[in-house]
């Protein structure tokens, strides 16, 4: 066997080395950690109903964490989020430097491209602003610049554009996708009216129960579309007759309203949730309440 083929058969043979990583990335596992505080927080707030410090009602941060966009694929758009802070701490401690940097790129490029579509939205749709929210893109943006200031030398010949093309393409076709979810028009219920809801929403009105909230607000109308044809004969207060963004109606600053839609029944309060026509029916007394699971 010549030198030559020699040579060929041990490179072949040879394992593969990879540089490692000599412990968790530090300053990504910090900003990642911060990043889950906020978004347990908005999480936690989301899935329990509770207000959320500094956002009265009807201001901007209330409009964006109560709009359509505040939900994705039936959970808290904050929880997506606290996914991908937990992922990006979990990568922090990856040790092939190659692997790792590979992983946290694509993390950080896809929440970046996610919370610019959020703000977006926000500002153009809703014309309000989460300061929430743009501490999330900041904690995301400051978690791209970190990997990219990190890239390894190994890497180093591979072209941004090659690296971004791909998964920006992937991104923007599910950016796109969700959108038209977002803005698909919703069917508005019709007629006729079942007799059972309509006795509901007459039980409502007679019992002095009070339904409090704004022409804007999605989750007050997904209660109102428990009703379906029924849905004028709630007792509703629309608290925000000039549309987001402007002075709450007199009569719900009286009520306290800090969130929609806020229930009152017999003297108790019932804020920032969608009250199933079960439960609405049990806490009046409702006498066909046995009718509604």
């Amino acid at each position: 066997m010549s030198k030559k083929s020699k040579t060929r058969e041990r490179s072949k043979t040879r394992p593969e080395t990879h540089a490692l990583r000599t412990g968790p990335n530090w300053p990504l596992l910090a900003v990642s950690g911060l990043g889950i505080v906020l978004t347990g927080y908005l999480s936690w707030t989301a899935l329990t109903g509770s207000a959320v410090q500094g956002c009265s009602a009807g201001g901007g941060c209330d409009t964006v964490l109560t709009s359509r966009w505040a939900t994705l694929l039936g959970l808290p758009t904050a929880l997506w989020g606290l996914f991908a802070y937990i992922g990006l701490a979990a990568i922090a401690f990856v040790r092939r430097a190659d692997k790792h940097w590979s992983y946290a790129w694509t993390a950080a490029f896809f929440g970046v491209c996610y919370s610019v579509y959020l703000t977006v939205v926000s500002l153009t749709i809703l014309q309000s602003a989460c300061p929430y929210c743009l501490t999330s893109l900041a904690l995301m943006s400051t978690a791209l610049a970190l990997v990219v200031w990190q890239r390894p030398p190994a890497m180093a010949h591979r072209s941004w554009v090659g690296l971004a093309a791909g998964r920006g393409v992937f991104a923007a076709l599910v950016i796109l996708l969700l959108h038209a979810n977002y803005v698909a028009p919703q069917a508005e219920p019709i007629g006729p009216e079942d007799p059972k809801i309509r006795a509901l929403a007459e039980h409502l009105s007679d019992e002095g129960a009070l339904f409090y909230g704004a022409s804007w607000c999605p989750h007050c109308q997904e209660q109102k579309r428990l009703f379906g044809a029924s849905a004028s004969r709630l007792p509703y207060i629309e608290c925000s007759p000039a549309g987001p963004n402007t002075p709450q109606a007199p009569s719900c600053s009286r009520a306290g309203v800090k969130s929609y839609p806020t229930w009152v029944i017999n003297g108790q309060t019932y804020a920032g949730e969608v009250m199933s026509l079960a439960r609405l029916a049990s806490t009046t007394s409702f006498p066909g309440a046995a009718d509604f699971k």
